[in-house]
């Protein structure tokens, strides 16, 4: 059985993240992304909050924020958003907000 490249491309997404946290009933999404010399520094919830990337990460970890898994970079963690065929839910799509 042939998989079609949106099935191979979810799989490889996963793949690449460290952990997928089960995400609560009541967990938030992201609607928007803080930035700081064009690099994410934290995330609006949608409940109008603003956090750090450090508090995002533990937040996912704590099944508080849904829709994302925990990928690193060297020595640093950060989410990404979990493949579910939609583009405009992608954390790279979202808008830029101030923090």
């Amino acid at each position: 059985m042939n998989k079609n490249k949106k099935e191979l491309g979810a799989e490889l997404a996963y793949a690449a993240l460290d952990d997928v946290p089960q995400a609560k009933a009541d967990a938030k999404e992201i609607v928007g992304l803080v930035k700081s010399g064009g690099r994410i520094t934290g995330y609006q919830l949608s409940d109008g909050a603003t956090i750090s990337k450090e508090e995002g990460v533990s937040m996912a970890k704590a099944g508080d924020i849904k829709g994302v898994g925990i990928a690193h970079r060297k020595d640093s963690e950060y989410l990404k958003s979990l493949p579910d065929g939609t583009e405009n839910n992608n954390l790279s799509n979202l808008p830029s907000v101030s923090g």
